[in-house]
């Protein structure tokens, strides 16, 4: 066992991918191309943090092999978000974070959903675990949201925000660490496969990935706002759909292939665990990190994306509480999302 054929294939077509994203920014071909390109190649990327993670959990056991999952697998979503706020795109980041909820714990639950009851029928995850990750993820939809509800109703906290936010932020990032043991304890070892790859191997493909993707986020955000002016996008939907699902490819992917193996409960954890840690730790970190930028991130969010957020997070909580799953709540979590999607085509 080690490394196969197929990982080789992988590996030089990320390289290539990350190659002709450099050539589409240092060129100045349009900006529709270079962002598309970008695209790509940051969901090429994820796709391979995505298995260096999966290696790296299969050393550690199944009882944290998710987190681990989940953590690296938002590497190139803090790297674009992290630019977009140099950038000064807040509302980009903002609707890119929601977005990155809303793509896993509806969208990619709902192919999961669909593609493991087409193949398995009827599927369980009777987990409390699942049930931690479902109930925290509401939680914090509503911590997310309160400051947009602020601003929304006109309360004395709306001329606070960014003091609201930092407290809301200080809360999240408190309540992840406390809950962190939780998830790291326990768990079946069995259920994780044997790692292919040497440690070594596993560390310089992560570190490796790791890196391109901090360049390509940047020449993706650097083409972001033109390519949108173009398609006649606006910059809500860019970072609710477009933005999300790139930076989110990693659970796309594992996810859909858990529930395909009948790994239901795996596969609802590592995918509602990533809108768990983006909510609870990626969105507070990055609006302490803002303080140091020109434009401070806040979670003044429009209102209609804190709405979202919090029909999201509340659907996909009373699906995981079931205990178990068929692929037309599937097919009608995947319809919700597109209704949303579409409603932010004209903006928030």
């Amino acid at each position: 066992m080690g490394v196969s054929r197929r990982d080789v294939i992988e590996f030089v077509v990320g390289a290539l991918f990350v190659a002709a994203a450099a050539f589409a920014h240092f060129a100045d071909v349009t900006p529709v191309l270079a962002f598309s390109v970008a695209a790509l190649a940051i969901a090429v990327l994820a796709r391979l943090v995505g298995g260096a993670t999966e290696q790296l959990g299969s050393r550690v056991g199944s009882s944290i092999a998710s987190v681990v999952q989940s953590a690296l697998g938002n590497l190139p979503e803090l790297f674009i978000a992290i630019f977009a706020i140099r950038e000064g795109l807040i509302g980009v980041v903002q609707a890119a974070l929601v977005g990155s909820i809303l793509a896993n714990s509806v969208l990619v639950l709902g192919i999961a959903f669909v593609a493991g009851g087409l193949r398995n029928g009827t599927q369980k995850f009777d987990s409390p675990r699942a049930r931690m990750i479902a109930t925290l993820t509401a939680m914090a939809a509503a911590i997310l949201a309160l400051p947009s509800l602020a601003n929304a109703f006109h309360a004395p906290a709306a001329e606070h925000s960014k003091a609201l936010s930092l407290i809301c932020a200080g809360v999240l990032i408190v309540l992840f660490f406390l809950t962190l043991p939780f998830f790291l304890g326990g768990g079946e070892e069995g259920a994780v496969e044997p790692a292919r790859w040497t440690l070594t191997t596993t560390v310089v493909v992560l570190a490796s990935a790791g890196v391109a993707a901090a360049f390509v986020s940047d020449w993706f955000v650097s083409a972001l706002k033109p390519a949108t002016e173009t398609l006649g996008m606006s910059e809500a939907f860019a970072g609710l759909v477009i933005v999300a699902i790139a930076g989110n490819a990693v659970e796309n992917v594992v996810g859909v292939q858990f529930a395909l193996r009948n790994r239901a409960d795996f596969a609802v954890s590592v995918i509602v665990n990533s809108s768990l840690q983006i909510a609870l730790f990626l969105t507070p970190v990055l609006v302490f990190a803002s303080l140091f930028f020109a434009t401070s991130l806040t979670l003044a969010f429009p209102t209609l994306l804190a709405i979202a957020l919090l029909l999201a997070a509340g659907i996909a909580a009373l699906v995981v509480y079931d205990g178990e799953s068929r692929w037309e709540e599937g097919a009608i979590l995947i319809g919700l999302y597109v209704v949303i999607a579409a409603s932010f085509w004209w903006g928030a």
